[in-house]
């Protein structure tokens, strides 16, 4: 049977919220209850009281939603299901059956060690698998294998008929495809309550990585040398970053708002398409594109010291140079950046692009990362600049997923964090302006300024980073799920097996 938590029990203010302090806004907008549910079964149950009671069930997996879709639910209740936290539940593998509750660092532990295989998803461990497969999650692997979703082979998920009746499914491609397909990328909490994911194959992890990390200090950093940097980010990935034998290299620029002052960073993993590590020499071509300062030295070979050749024409330092070039086994590889795992309040915003940086999209960038605002504390503002593309971007998988964006070679994520609650206008402010501006540049499209809208350059947002600014346009829905038949298909979707709408949040599909 599920644990119910009430309002006066001891875990209710712990429990009541998730990673983004901003949520629940008020103590009214808090759920009435939580249910926690430890195996499918209990989750059934749950779900039928919850709705049979006439509340609102919101659902939780890990509790790294970037708006107020789980936590705001006043007097209604909280379905949450991170104690589904199995790994195939002892089961013999394939095929490989995942909880939503598994966080994704523990889920990359269970499946090398005990199967020798990995899911290509992202980089934070404590994001948990329902939310982050059910949108389309990505992560280091995915340029070399693709979206997590692209692996799935079935999903256990409990919908709600006309009657209120909570019904058990199991769907793939054969049975019921077209709630699996929406299950491939749509986004969590809007359809039904998956339970567990479940996969025919997985894809083998590297033998061995390397690392790789180049620091940017802000100090001398002119606009010239910030339009370069983003330019030569950009075009790489657009150019070079398309041919397979990069795929199995990833890089984040993370461009860092220089109130912090110190530095901005870009941190590479790589390793050749078979696995190994053998071959550097896309490596050392890519970081010898940065390299525009320091004294030439040696080629990375992966012992520890900073390496890799300076370009012979380098004129005033870009960079601080390359450090902690490492070889590392995949296990330890995937611990990633548990940066999430403490509460605090915060904004994001997401971007694909198709190509690399326009020289006004660039400057943009750098007015806004340099921008002060009176009695405004910028700190803490960040946009992490992704590389994309590679095994995602294979068209035929349009027609069996989700996911609508597979050109794309760039993916941004805009994020604000701070602590007062009295800061939140001003982070927003400087968030919602960044956002603005750069995208009515001189590309941006007249009916659709203020967005990355669909276009030769661009390619909408990502639904797993949810924006409720963007409900401000008509046309948010395309700004997710593309100009095409997907949206139309998925409120079909959403008719046939929610027809009551009792999963729905600020950007569920609307019926």
């Amino acid at each position: 049977m599920p644990i119910i938590i009430t309002r006066d029990d001891p875990r209710y203010v712990s429990l009541q919220k998730g990673h983004n302090a901003r949520f629940p806004e008020t103590e009214l907008d808090a759920a009435k209850r939580i249910f926690l549910c430890e195996t499918s079964a209990d989750a059934a149950v749950a779900l039928q009281q919850i709705v049979s009671s006439g509340l609102r069930p919101t659902i939780r997996s890990g509790g790294h939603c970037y708006e107020d879709f789980v936590a705001n639910n006043p007097g209604g209740a909280i379905l949450d299901l991170s104690l589904l936290s199995g790994v195939n539940d002892s089961r013999s593998a394939p095929p490989y059956r995942i909880g939503p509750g598994v966080q994704l660092w523990n889920g990359y532990l269970e499946l090398y060690k005990r199967y020798g295989v990995t899911l290509p998803g992202g980089t934070c461990g404590t994001v948990a698998a329902g939310g982050h497969i059910s949108g389309g999650g990505y992560g280091l692997l995915s340029r070399l294998h693709g979206l997590s979703s692209d692996w799935l082979t079935a999903v256990e998920i409990l919908t709600i008929n006309g009657s209120g009746k909570v019904i058990p499914r199991r769907v793939d491609a054969r049975h019921e495809a077209d709630l699996f397909r929406a299950c491939r990328g749509a986004g969590g909490g809007g359809l039904g309550v998956i339970t567990s994911y479940e996969f025919d194959k997985l894809p083998q992890p590297p033998v061995e990585v390397v690392e790789a990390y180049i620091s940017f200090p802000w100090e001398g950093m002119t606009e010239e040398k910030f339009v370069s940097l983003l330019k030569t980010f950009g075009e790489y990935w657009e150019t070079r970053g398309q041919d397979p034998e990069t795929w199995g290299m990833f890089a984040v620029l993370v461009v860092a708002h220089q109130a912090g002052g110190g530095h901005m960073g870009m941190s590479i993993q790589f390793c050749n398409p078979n696995g190994t590590c053998r071959d550097l020499t896309v490596l050392n071509d890519y970081l010898d594109r940065f390299l525009q300062c320091g004294s030439p030295a040696s080629p990375a070979d992966g012992t520890g010291h900073a390496g890799l050749a300076a370009r012979k024409d380098a004129g005033d330092p870009l960079c601080s140079g390359v450090h902690t070039v490492r070889r590392r086994n995949w296990l330890d590889a995937t611990g990633g950046n548990n940066s999430s795992g403490s509460s605090t309040r915060a904004k994001y915003k997401s971007a694909y692009m198709k190509r690399g940086f326009t020289q006004a999209e660039a400057r943009c960038i750098y007015k806004h990362m340099t921008r002060t605002i009176p009695n405004v504390d910028l700190r803490g503002s960040v946009i992490e600049i992704d590389s994309y593309g590679g095994a995602i971007n294979r068209k035929e998988l349009l027609e069996t997923t989700s996911v609508a964006q597979r050109a794309s070679v760039l993916k941004l994520q805009f994020m604000t964090f701070w602590g007062d609650p009295e800061d939140d206008a001003g982070r927003l402010q400087w968030i919602r302006d960044l956002y603005k501006d750069l995208y009515s540049g001189p590309d941006s499209d007249p009916d659709h300024k203020e967005t990355p809208w669909w276009s030769s350059r661009h390619e909408g947002c990502y639904i797993n980073y949810p924006d409720r600014d963007m409900l401000s346009y008509t046309y948010w829905p395309q700004l997710y799920y593309g100009q095409g038949e997907l949206y139309p298909f998925l409120q079909t979707v959403k008719r046939k097996y929610d027809p009551n709408n009792i999963f729905h949040h600020a950007m569920s599909i609307r019926p």
